[in-house]
């Protein structure tokens, strides 16, 4: 897909992805920039959107916000599809793929509180009958903010700063707001009037909240949301290595500044199933280069004197951004 893509359009697609226009008509500004009209603006991102080249036009909220865990199980080879399915209905879940691992099955849940993550895990492990492995982030050394097309090596700098901002109180119309706005804007002229009607907005309170939550960092970015997969960057690995604690936060900040790491973060090990605690994801458009580019790292790094592993996937079930799930629909 992305050998199709104009100059204009990667443009569109690559210059988008933060920092997306918060004023009342932002496809208008956007043609504006690139020198077309804001109609035709539009009929591209629609018809990028049906095509599955871009997931939305939005938030990506930031998952400190959240409860959240990476989820490793161990599924039987004739069972995976029925608890991948299962797995990727409960809306607290984001990602979900298969890897070639003996705990095969890996998906992100977030949850509004640790209580509630607790509880939906015990209700995975109770409906399936298999036992969900849960793997908490304690550091994050890199979290990338896009998914560059045209310089795919690149990425931008890592954002470091206080702690984000609160989910807004349940029942309140900011929630409402929430709530609407991460399943990505309208395509149509003035996206935000619409977007603030189910919460009793108009447009200028709710241009005012979402630039108060990109602020205060309950947004990572607002902008448009990818799908790498369709583009074709097909190949993802997740690289493990158990380092020893006293080293592992120095050797984490490197592996995060290394050109092709998308993700790295420190996770809690869990033995004896799990003994790494050091990850990272690579990402690229054939198994081989994914490879390479991890050995090429981590022979830099000298990571491959401690214990490793790398768990490439072999189907995504399900891939999106952490979601903020009321209450109500949580429990639904």
């Amino acid at each position: 897909m992305d050998s199709e893509l104009s100059a204009t359009d990667l443009r569109l697609l690559d210059g988008w992805q933060r920092d997306f226009p918060l004023v009342s008509r932002p496809y208008a500004l956007l043609a504006e920039r690139v020198g077309l009209d804001e109609d035709t603006v539009l009929a591209r991102f629609r018809l990028w959107q049906r095509a599955g080249v871009v997931s939305r036009i939005g938030p990506v909220l930031h998952q400190s916000c959240f409860a959240s865990a990476l989820v490793g199980m161990q599924v039987p080879a004739g069972r995976v599809d029925q608890v991948a399915a299962y797995v990727s209905s409960l809306p607290q879940v984001n990602h979900n793929y298969e890897r070639e691992h003996a705990l095969n099955l890996w998906f992100v849940a977030a949850c509004r509180t640790p209580g509630a993550l607790e509880r939906l895990l015990a209700r995975i492990g109770q409906d399936t009958g298999c036992e969900p492995l849960a793997l908490p982030m304690e550091a994050e050394y890199h979290i990338d903010l896009g998914f560059s097309l045209s310089t795919p090596q690149q990425r931008a700098a890592p954002q470091r700063g206080g702690s984000p901002a609160a989910l807004p109180p349940a029942g309140s119309a900011q929630e409402v707001l929430l709530h609407a706005v991460q399943n990505g804007l309208d395509l149509c002229a003035q996206p935000y009037r619409r977007l603030g009607l189910p919460a009793g907005l108009d447009e200028d309170e709710t241009l005012r909240l979402l630039e108060r939550w990109l602020r205060a960092g309950l947004f990572r970015r607002f902008g448009v949301v990818l799908r790498h997969r369709q583009l074709g960057f097909r190949a993802n690995a997740m690289c493990v290595w158990n380092v020893d604690d006293a080293r592992v936060d120095a050797l984490g900040e490197r592996l995060g500044a290394e050109p092709g790491v998308t993700l790295c973060y420190r996770r809690t090990r869990r033995l004896p199933q799990w003994p790494y605690n050091l990850f990272c994801m690579i990402h690229g458009k054939e198994r081989e280069a994914v490879r390479a580019l991890r050995d090429a790292i981590a022979g830099r790094l000298g990571l491959d004197a401690w214990p490793h592993a790398v768990l490439f996937s072999t189907r995504c079930f399900k891939q999106r951004g952490a979601r903020f799930v009321p209450e109500e629909a949580a429990h639904g």
